[in-house]
């Protein structure tokens, strides 16, 4: 067992960074390593396992035995606890430059361990511009056994300085096979269970875990792919676009409400706040209060970003459904993500034409568009329901 082992359907991803992670421990020994280098740009559709594989690269590089999966190094990695490995997960909407400087500063410092200092950044894309500028020059002017592991959905959603001088590791969509045969052996999900979810997810493993794992998360599947018949009306319209947002907006606040007044406390105790003596409560009003709001508005971010990110996967699980009616139109020999709902499919597949779900495709995909471009959700998802409309 390695800590690729856990890399579904990367066969050729997986080969690359075992010799990499080899000729890392030349490196560190003191030989040329070649096939190894500072800077990586994972790449790879939603579900591919961008991060698990920067993650798995990690524990290669900083294990002697080049991630042989059982030693205190890798362990470490993969519960996020090795002195020698920093994740940064932007949290937000996007990551500021202010951040990346303190980040390359953390990453500057040398290994405690004598391996390599590795940052793992997550949705590198987010980066603004200044902050991939900032990145940029600390990947061309690189302190010395510090490596960087970016992750983004592509190569062309960093700028192209920044993709030139990384070496780029591209992960597949895994086949639903393998993400079932990974349900059914690593996590003990009935078979059958375990084919829906791998078919209803189309390659995204964590999404197929969720969906064989959590009967909410299929509830709201289910809410989602009952929206298209329901589309009857311009008031139908109207509240399925409510629906939708209002679970987006329940789902960000119930994932951030209890993180919110951790953060809040601690950043008030830190400043002070509840302590006696009147310096430290002076400390609270000068210092504290910009802290305070800078925190409240990181909290509104990433509460935007949540919501953002479930409308978004609610948008996806439409475009899905809709090529499933687009493959029984054209008679395509092709697996049905929503097998599940062949009933529905073949009725509206009967009901309108190509054209009509191409159409209604694309107005899904310029909501998602509208969306990234910070339209008012309600509005821009009340103009896809009513694209969408059975008849319209």
């Amino acid at each position: 067992m390695t800590v690729f082992d856990d890399l579904v359907g990367q066969d050729q991803a997986t080969a690359v960074l075992s010799r990499a992670a080899v000729a890392a421990g030349e490196v560190v020994r003191g030989g040329r390593g070649a096939g190894m280098t500072h800077a990586w740009l994972f790449t790879g559709p939603p579900g591919s396992g961008r991060e698990e594989a920067a993650r798995a690269f990690a524990a290669a590089i900083l294990c002697p035995d080049a991630g042989c999966g059982h030693c205190d190094q890798c362990h470490q990695v993969m519960i996020g606890s090795h002195p020698d490995l920093e994740t940064v997960r932007p949290q937000g909407l996007s990551y500021s430059v202010k951040q990346t400087r303190e980040l390359i500063l953390r990453a500057a410092g040398a290994p405690t361990q004598g391996r390599w200092r590795v940052i793992l950044f997550e949705d590198a894309d987010r980066a603004t511009e200044s902050a991939a500028n900032a990145l940029l020059k600390a990947i061309e002017e690189p302190s010395p056994r510090t490596v960087w592991l970016l992750c983004a959905p592509a190569a062309d959603d960093m700028i192209i300085t920044i993709k030139s001088r990384c070496r780029v590791v591209t992960l597949v969509t895994p086949p639903t096979s393998a993400v079932a045969h990974t349900l059914a052996t690593r996590d003990n999900v009935p078979w059958e269970m375990a084919q829906f979810a791998a078919r209803a997810a189309q390659g995204h493993m964590s999404r197929a875990r969720a969906l064989a794992l959590d009967p909410d998360v299929r509830q709201r599947r289910e809410a989602v792919l009952a929206i298209p018949k329901a589309l009857s009306g311009v008031g139908e319209c109207i509240t399925a676009a409510e629906r939708l947002v209002k679970t987006a907006e329940e789902e960000a606040a119930s994932a951030t409400a209890a993180l919110n007044e951790n953060e809040t406390t601690e950043l008030r105790k830190l400043y002070g706040e509840g302590s006696t003596g009147k310096g430290l409560n002076r400390g609270l009003v000068r210092g504290g209060a910009g802290a305070l709001k800078e925190l409240e508005d990181r909290q509104k971010s990433r509460a935007t970003r949540i919501k953002r990110d479930s409308l978004d996967a609610a948008l996806l699980e439409l475009v899905v459904f809709y090529r499933d009616v687009l493959a029984m139109q054209f008679g395509a020999s092709v697996e049905l993500a929503n097998d599940d709902h062949r009933f529905e499919l073949d009725q509206l597949a009967r009901g309108s034409s190509p054209e009509d779900t191409l159409r209604r495709i694309d107005a899904i995909m310029l909501c998602r568009e509208r969306l990234d471009a910070n339209v008012n959700p309600q509005i821009a998802v009340e103009a896809m329901t009513l694209s969408l409309r059975v008849g319209g």
